[in-house]
């Protein structure tokens, strides 16, 4: 189904939804995504778990040493963003560890902490580095090309890249606030990274209180954001307008992805742990 013949979603009130907790873990888990086999699978980060949820219940599908954000390729594959190893590392459907398939160092800069990750299909893949002050976004193609998109971002985070239009968004946690970069302009141009939107902030008004963590796109291209501190999932249209808050059933919210009309969602009630995965039913479909 394209964009040009599916029937408009509209989004549901928020005084309808209900979380539902689906499990309760032992540590703060992160980067669920939708397997090509129907399967959800998420990381456990401290646990150093990659799982499968199947049957209700946690199946471990891989191991990686603090296993955080990953994305799915066409032909099942894993691509997942490994923070302590400070590379991304590739899987097979199995769940057996590939190698590596990002560098040390792109354009002279040490790569530290890989968060999440966006894949291109025709190219090869982004994802953001997430330092304070100075995090970067990084490309790297299936030929071993790498270079930096961005930099001088304030601990970027999830990450989205938009196909048709060209377009990165990016959650940069520590100013509250999701970038839009648009990959068809020069870097130099003063359109090429601007601000999407700022995010609510919690009524003390506390870094850790705020924080928006993980990305994901719906079909009408409207953003959902993980907002970490505000146990909230925060809807933007494509201009960056607030259309809705929604109660993830996580104190602690890292991160989300659609399936079959719901929106799992990952974090905890602490780091490392415990943690949580939650579902709510909004009737729409993601990008």
């Amino acid at each position: 189904m394209t964009r040009e013949n599916h029937a408009f979603q509209e989004l549901p009130e928020a005084k309808t939804i209900q979380p539902q907790i689906m499990l309760e873990l032992d540590y703060y888990t992160e980067g669920p995504v939708l397997g090509n086999d129907g399967s959800l699978y998420y990381t456990n980060l401290a646990g150093e778990g990659i799982y499968r949820y199947e049957g209700g219940e946690p199946i471990l599908w891989g191991k990686g040493k603090r296993p955080n954000g990953q994305a799915i390729m066409a032909n099942g594959d894993h691509l997942l963003c490994d923070s302590l190893t400070s590379r991304v590392v590739h899987y097979d459907p199995m769940g057996k560890k590939l190698g590596d398939v990002s560098p040390a160092f792109i354009n002279g800069i040490k790569i530290n902490c890989p968060n999440d990750i966006a894949i291109h299909t025709d190219k090869g893949f982004f994802f953001t580095d997430s330092i304070r002050h100075n995090g970067g976004v990084y490309f790297v193609g299936w030929d071993g090309e790498a270079f930096a998109v961005a930099s001088g971002i304030d601990f970027p985070n999830g990450i989205v890249y938009h196909k048709e239009k060209s377009l990165l968004y990016i959650a940069e946690s520590y100013k509250n606030r999701v970038l839009k970069i648009n990959l068809k302009l020069p870097e130099s141009s003063p359109d090429y990274m601007t601000i999407l939107a700022t995010l609510p902030f919690n009524d003390k008004n506390r870094e850790t209180g705020n924080l928006p963590d993980g990305l994901a796109m719906d079909i009408e291209g409207r953003l959902w954001v993980a907002h970490y501190g505000m146990q909230a999932i925060q809807v933007l249209s494509e201009s960056g307008e607030l259309l809705a808050s929604y109660d993830s059933g996580i104190p602690l919210t890292s991160n989300l992805c659609f399936a079959e009309g719901y929106l799992w969602i990952t974090g905890g009630l602490g780091e490392p742990g415990p943690g949580r995965l939650s579902r709510i039913h909004v009737g729409v479909k993601g990008m």
